[in-house]
Parts: structure tokens; C-alpha cells; sequence
């Protein structure tokens, strides 16, 4: 029996790992589905346009090609990692549920204005989350950022964690250089996505 099916069948055995995978997976799902709608909310109302002097020194470019390869790229590897430890799809899954919330929390009280030469983001693939409507308020916080620097600290090989890391890296510069958030947007995502990843852990161990 290969490896990949040996490692999951194992974890299905055990009642509460089995456990963790399926409502995980449900509450994950739920909070993905609700996007669209939420989205659809938060597009009609005004915000606030911040004076950010960083973004105002960037140009817009558009720059959508390199920003969803990266990030498609960091999922792939992520799922393939998942493949072989089922326990990294396990703390994905219910690290992003609090993430989710986080960021639903936070952009219905933040409200913002889309950032002066904001370029949209151009992905068929997260039609499938908007709701194939043009989405400009999402911002604080990103939720580009914070995907990635959970994939970042699910993964736990040091090789995938260094290309982890330089993916949030990248990715957060080209989202100023696309104009798609505000700088306190991207630099606030690690650290709401750090305290989610930590609790999470603590409450899968117990």
C-alpha cells in the first residue's frame, strides 16, 4: 500500500482525528460558501480612503499573472505536503476558520475605500469565492497575506518554510505594487493568522 494511502487510512481510523476532518472540512466549506454573500454586502457600502504614502511612492502595475502563480503555486505544494501528512491538512483546515472569522470581523468594522490606482486582481479560480463579481473592498485584512503565511506555517519541512516565506514576501510586494490593499492591510494579516495558527494548535492537541 503506498505510503500517501497508508498515512490517511491510519488517521481515519482513529474516531477523533476523523473527527477533526470532517467538521473541520464542514465549518471550512460553510465559511468559504458565505464569502459571496458577504462580499456582495460590503461592495455597497462607503469607505474610508486612507492616506498611505508608501503605496502613493508605487506606481500601478498590473501584475495579477505573478501574484496567483505564486500563490497557486504555494497551494500545490501545500496540498502535496497534505498528501503525505494528513495532520498539515488537518491544522490548515481548522487554523483558516478562525482566520475567516477574523477577517469577516474586521472588514465589517473597518470599513475602506478602495486605494487611489487600485489595478483589480484578474483569477478565473476565485470566481469561484466572489462570486464572479469585481471585489475592491475586501482589505483589511488581506486575505492573500494571510493564505500564505498560513500555508508559511502549516508546512513543516525547512526547504518548503524558506520558499514559504519568500512567497509571502513577494506577494505582499506586488499586491502594493497592483495597488489591491493598503499597507497596514498586508502587514496586519501575519500577525492575525500567527495568534489563529497558535490557538488552533493548542486546541488540536488538547
Amino acid at each position: 500500500m503506498p505510503l500517501t494511502t497508508l498515512n490517511w487510512k491510519e488517521t481515519w481510523k482513529l474516531p477523533y482525528k476523523r473527527g477533526q476532518i470532517i467538521i473541520g472540512t464542514t465549518i471550512m466549506m460553510t465559511a468559504v460558501f458565505m464569502m459571496p454573500i458577504f462580499f456582495g454586502y460590503i461592495e455597497k457600502r462607503q469607505g474610508v480612503l486612507l492616506n498611505d504614502w508608501i503605496l502613493a511612492s508605487i506606481p500601478p502595475y498590473n501584475v495579477s499573472v505573478f501574484i496567483f502563480a505564486i500563490i497557486w503555486g504555494m497551494v500545490l505544494l501545500t496540498l502535496y505536503r497534505a498528501i503525505y501528512n494528513p495532520y498539515i491538512y488537518i491544522l490548515y483546515c481548522w487554523a483558516l476558520i478562525p482566520v475567516c472569522i477574523a477577517r469577516f470581523i474586521s472588514i465589517a468594522l473597518v470599513a475602506l475605500a478602495p486605494p487611489k490606482g487600485l489595478i483589480p486582481l484578474t483569477d478565473p479560480l476565485t470566481g469561484i469565492f466572489y462570486g464572479q463579481a469585481l471585489i475592491t473592498k475586501d482589505l483589511f485584512f488581506s486575505g492573500h497575506t494571510a493564505t500564505l503565511t498560513l500555508m508559511f506555517l502549516c508546512l513543516e519541512k525547512r526547504s518548503d518554510k524558506i520558499i514559504g516565506f519568500m512567497a509571502i514576501i513577494t506577494v505582499a510586494c506586488l499586491l502594493l505594487v497592483q495597488h489591491i490593499h493598503y499597507t497596514i492591510d498586508i502587514l496586519a494579516a501575519p500577525f492575525v493568522v500567527y495568534v489563529s495558527y497558535r490557538v488552533t494548535r493548542h486546541f488540536l492537541r488538547k
